[in-house]
């Protein structure tokens, strides 16, 4: 069974006080003690956020690691990721962080530990990594189509809610057919793919939402989807 939750923002670096997303994360593997793997590449490994990953993780009941591009912290990349039962994808520089991910050949051990049944996860540049399209925010520049792994089908707009020009670009591009139809996520909701096809969206705060994204005739027209609190 393969699976990818893509959280529109949330988990411990966004909501340090609320476990509940990353407590579901872990849920979904059937083991005692799962082996969840962070993965900071797209912060440029920052050490802050490293730390704060360890410090929310020791109080759950599971085997925390991290990867490093940066200083390399294995021996051989592969062996290590394929050890996993979770890899979960911090926040920052998509763009930055997918083209370090082909220098290494990281983008294709990803895509065979999913396919082994490694559980996918992330937040941000960790949702939007695994469509074919996401909707990236530089710093003093415009939203833009960045393409990605294409794990999944069609694109993704982290931090619906969160940043007032999300929404709008994110409409105008696919409307203009720029950007494929897809997914438009809140900070605090996650959705939960399993071979590919959108199973279900949680949240981690009572009012959360979600929403297909997509274009029918020349209108751009956004469709709940239903969204379970985990509270």
């Amino acid at each position: 069974m393969r699976q990818i939750i893509a959280m529109g923002g949330g988990g411990f670096s966004m909501e340090p006080e609320n476990p509940l997303l990353d407590q579901y994360i872990l849920k979904q593997v059937k083991k005692e003690q799962p082996k969840v793997c962070f993965i900071p590449t797209a912060s440029g490994d920052q050490d802050n956020y490293v730390k704060r990953f360890y410090h929310s993780f020791e109080n759950f009941n599971c085997n925390a690691s991290h990867l490093s591009l940066f200083e390399p912290n294995f021996n051989n990349l592969e062996e290590y990721v394929m050890t996993q039962d979770i890899l979960y994808i911090g926040g920052g520089n998509t763009r930055n962080m997918l083209v370090l991910w082909k220098e290494w050949g990281l983008d294709l051990i990803l895509r065979k530990a999913y396919e082994n049944g490694i559980i996918l996860a992330g937040l941000s540049a960790g949702s939007i990594c695994w469509f074919e399209e996401g909707l990236t925010d530089p710093l003093n520049a415009p939203l833009y189509k960045l393409n990605c792994l294409g794990f999944l089908k069609g694109s993704n707009c982290p931090h619906y809610d969160g940043e007032g020009k999300r929404k709008p670009a994110y409409h105008e591009l696919i409307a203009t057919g720029v950007m494929k139809s897809g997914y438009a996520v809140e900070d605090g909701v996650a959705l939960h793919f399993i071979d590919e096809v959108l199973k279900g969206a949680v949240s981690s705060q009572l009012n959360g939402h979600a929403y297909k994204v997509e274009k029918e005739d020349t209108e751009v027209n956004e469709k709940n989807i239903l969204v379970t609190y985990l509270g």
